[in-house]
């Protein structure tokens, strides 16, 4: 419907959420909701909160999370009561039209600096709310929440809170071995979120082209041959009883000038280098370092960046 948004997990979506009073700071809440399972319907119209829920409930399922900014959180509080299937609600900066008990576990956020609707408003709304309910302060944020920074912490707050109270998020399905999954986050201009079996990891360019909210394609990259070089040191230790107490690797990845590798087929333009330092502690002696350092070089990673590689790119979708 116009005005309305609907985000949606690449997954089944473990719930499903109403955000009333759309604005900049609600999508950023709304992606990492989505993050974490939950689809979002972000609605600008505020009046009639149980048409909006009652059209999910047709489509997809009922809203068990309501999220209102502003006028939004007033309408939610009102709405709550008459949406019999929310579990939760979250207020953020709203003003306390009407204030009662809301029936279900209430999270209020507002800034003790807010200049268009006053602290003293969610004093009125907690004071009012039974039990479970909890307060944030969100310390030097405006009304609107227009520094990323702070609807980012309202967001995170929001997560961990609801997750209490929201469905458990359906068992992920079994990745296949050997794969990995990057998608854009559209927090930051480059940010990515990176799935790799259950494990997620987030990967950034370094300040100033990017935000540098997690390392960069070429840290991940050193990081993978320096986790690999260390694993398969420890390995070899093991097999022979070796008393090596601990392994570091630090790397460094440059661009030189081919004619400059003294071992390098290639003698023109610049070739790719890095240099690997390894420190090994414990009381080895100089054959068993010289042993640990050969078998350095036959990690399964040093072997796949020094071999030829095929990377056979296609459009998901598209023949």
């Amino acid at each position: 419907m116009r005005g309305e948004t609907l985000d949606l997990p690449d997954g089944e979506p473990r719930a499903y959420a109403l955000f009333a009073h759309d604005t900049d700071a609600a999508a950023r809440i709304a992606r990492v909701l989505v993050r974490a399972g939950t689809a979002v319907l972000r609605t600008s119209t505020v009046d009639d909160l149980e048409r909006a829920a009652g059209r999910l409930r047709e489509r997809y399922a009922a809203p068990t999370l309501l999220i209102g900014h502003a006028a939004g959180g007033a309408a939610v509080l009102a709405a709550a009561a008459r949406i019999p299937e929310v579990r939760a609600v979250v207020t953020i900066g709203a003003p306390a039209e009407h204030p009662g008990p809301v029936g279900v576990p209430l999270l209020v956020l507002h800034s003790p600096v807010d200049e268009v609707v006053g602290i003293e408003n969610a004093r009125r709304i907690f004071d009012a709310a039974r039990h479970p309910r909890s307060f944030v302060a969100l310390d030097g944020a405006d009304h609107q929440l227009s520094d990323p920074a702070d609807a980012d912490f309202a967001a995170t707050m929001i997560a961990t809170w609801a997750s209490r109270y929201l469905p458990e998020a359906p068992a992920p399905a079994r990745p296949q071995e050997g794969s990995v999954v990057v998608t854009e986050t559209g927090d930051h201009a480059y940010q990515q979120r990176i799935v790799a079996g259950r494990h997620v990891l987030t990967a950034d360019e370094p300040r100033p082209v990017g935000d540098d909210t997690g390392p960069g394609p070429y840290d991940l990259l050193l990081a993978s041959l320096g986790a690999c070089t260390s694993m398969t040191l420890r390995m070899y230790a093991q097999r022979k009883d070796l008393p090596l107490t601990k392994a570091t690797v630090q790397l460094r990845h440059s661009r030189v000038y081919a004619e400059d590798c003294a071992t390098c087929e290639t003698q023109v333009g610049r070739i790719d280098r890095i240099e690997r330092n390894i420190h090994l502690a414990g009381d080895l002696d100089d054959e068993q370092r010289h042993a640990l350092l050969e078998i350095a070089d036959k990690c399964p990673v040093h072997r796949t960046l020094s071999a030829e590689i095929a990377i056979d790119t296609a459009l998901d979708g598209w023949p």
